[in-house]
């Protein structure tokens, strides 16, 4: 048998000619002109980390570095990022996913996803729209939102802002239970429809790039501050021209965030202010910050209807355990006792399709949607949810299934740990 090499092989003269204005037009692809101008910043923003690059270029470094950073080495946040880089879905092909499903229940109703987004502290530094951003996007979203005791909103005005929308109020048990107990008192006349305790905070976190940049709140006007008001005009000027920021738990507060803090966390809480607070809370109760198995059945044995795997985005004990890794071994003790949420690291849709494989119901994220909110106000807040939505819809499909309640173990797993 001959064979032949390619260089043996007669070459074919390609004939060349003026193109046809017919063949050119459908070619010629123009944006249509954006004249809304957060709109127009965020046409580049088709992941998460895009928004966090606008977000970086529109807010002074300390306020940017406020949402960004973690604890000491930033460890803790670093793993937990790792951890859902180390996940492994597995698709099924063959299956019809011409229409699929990304609704399910959280906490006893209705989530459009299973996403809640997460209580974050002084929102309105970030962008001076703040929490009534927040609390509007996630209601046309239909996702749950958790507003802060340490947000800058009053909590009656976010309630007011979106009356039909699910919104949770999170808690610092304050060493003056009198106080704590008028802060509950008000989130139930206002409708808050679940109280969120937080329990991972004896002492504030050592969050080390705050206090390189010197950062207070609200920022003060030093020659630092002043020189950045030159490189971030429009965000100063819009912090200098609306309401000073305000604690949706305190009326009046004029001392130092160090101080503060000191208000907020108690190192004295422990399981019997868990009790005295299921007394107190008529309706669904959540403690936030669990990082052990031990923990998780001590506090569903308290009577909780939900537990958060969370160290607080990596903000508080650096090097703790990683929520995700976590996960699989808390749904077991826990069984049908009280339902798992999930914290720290989401980024991604995908993320929030591991989560759920791995047996949390929902997941929380905070950065996220802080980086669309620094990005474009409350637009950026709709981009953000609009970024996770699609992921999340397009991973359901390229995994073979057709709803968010049918994702289970068998999609995912930990690379290394079975």
């Amino acid at each position: 048998m001959t064979t032949f090499e390619p260089e043996h092989l007669p070459r074919r003269a390609i004939k060349r000619r003026l193109p046809r204005p017919s063949e050119i037009r459908p070619l010629l692809k123009f944006r249509q002109p954006r004249f809304d101008v957060r709109e127009h910043r965020l046409a580049t923003a088709h992941t998460i980390d895009d928004l966090r690059t606008i977000a970086r270029r529109r807010t002074p470094r300390p306020v940017f570095d406020y949402v960004d950073g973690a604890a000491e080495q930033e460890i803790s946040i670093g793993r937990a990022r790792r951890a859902f880089e180390n996940v492994e879905l597995h698709p099924r092909v063959l299956q019809d996913v011409t229409e699929v499903d990304p609704a399910t229940t959280v906490l006893g109703g209705q989530s459009a996803l299973p996403l809640v987004l997460a209580p974050t502290g002084f929102t309105r530094m970030m962008h001076h729209e703040g929490e009534i951003a927040v609390a509007r996007a996630a209601a046309r979203a239909g996702i749950p939102y958790v507003l802060s005791t340490m947000g800058t909103t009053d909590l009656e005005d976010v309630r007011d802002c979106a009356p039909s929308a699910r919104q949770w109020f999170q808690l610092y048990l304050w060493k003056d239970r009198a106080a704590s107990e008028a802060l509950v008192e008000r989130a139930a006349q206002a409708g808050y429809e679940a109280l969120v305790l937080t329990v991972d905070t004896p002492i504030g976190g050592a969050r080390m790039r705050d206090v390189r940049n010197g950062l207070t709140i609200p920022p003060t006007l030093t020659v630092r501050t002043l020189a950045g008001i030159a490189v971030r005009p429009s965000w100063w000027l819009n912090l200098l021209t609306t309401e000073p920021l305000q604690f949706a738990a305190l009326n009046n507060f004029d001392g130092t965030v160090e101080e503060l803090i000191g208000t907020m966390f108690d190192p004295s809480l422990t399981v019997a202010d868990l009790r005295w607070l299921r007394g107190l809370w008529p309706g669904k109760l959540i403690v936030k910050g669990i990082q052990s198995v031990a923990d998780a059945k001590e506090m569903a044995a308290s009577g909780v209807d939900a537990l958060v795997l969370s160290n607080h985005g990596g903000r508080q004990l650096d090097r703790a355990p990683t929520p995700l890794e976590l996960l699989p071994r808390v749904v077991d003790a826990v069984g049908d006792d009280c339902e798992v949420i999930l914290d720290t690291g989401v980024r991604t849709g995908a993320d929030l399709v591991a989560a759920r494989a791995l047996g949390a119901s929902a997941a929380m994220v905070g950065r996220a949607y802080l980086y669309g909110l620094m990005a474009a106000g409350e637009q950026g807040v709709d981009r953000a949810i609009e970024i996770l939505s699609a992921e999340y819809t397009r991973t359901l499909r390229l995994l073979g299934v057709k709803r968010t309640d049918e994702i289970n173990a068998d999609h995912a797993s930990l690379r290394g740990l079975g």
